[in-house]
């Protein structure tokens, strides 16, 4: 397949991605989360790094160090933005406009770096260094939200939606 035909496609997978990543955040905000819920997808993404078994997706060690601190470096919107509160004995994650917005920031900075980091790379291990990038902003998140879950279930936290985190 050649290198633009797969750009295009990896384009289009991004963007589906990122909707149905806002389309599923939206539609949970109504709902209580819990510890598996917030565990569970950083797990499962991990089988990801099974990609590496293929000699062809494997980088450089520092260019896949680096792709996932900058993805640790990028977590700090999502998990600034990531409030939760107790309601009914239950945790619930207030939605947050600003989320919408910083993700599909993300996504239009991925679009850009995409387009640069080809050409330093084929692009399997551009996809591979992508998924250290996302997999690097998804870990801290989630364990930012593990922490604050915790926090709320031992009565450390705010039991109603707040003023300040409305964001």
């Amino acid at each position: 397949m050649p290198n633009s035909v797969a750009t295009v496609i990896g384009t289009v997978i991004a963007v589906v991605f990122a909707l149905t990543v806002i389309f599923v955040r939206l539609r949970a905000a109504g709902k209580p989360t819990s510890a598996k819920k917030i565990l569970i997808p950083p797990i499962m993404m991990s089988t990801g790094f099974l990609m590496y078994i293929f000699p062809f997706t494997r980088e450089n060690i520092s260019y896949a160090i680096i792709a996932f601190l900058a993805g640790c470096v990028l977590s700090y919107p999502l998990i600034v933005t990531s409030k939760m509160f107790m309601k009914d004995k239950a945790v619930y994650l207030h939605r947050s406009k600003a989320f919408i917005y910083i993700l599909l920031g993300l996504l239009v900075l991925r679009l850009i770096l995409h387009s640069v980091v080809e050409h330093y790379v084929d692009i399997y291990q551009t996809g591979s260094l992508f998924f250290d990038l996302a997999f690097g902003m998804l870990v801290p998140w989630r364990m930012a939200m593990f922490v604050q879950y915790r926090r709320l279930v031992q009565g450390r936290g705010p039991m109603s939606p707040s003023v300040e985190s409305k964001a």
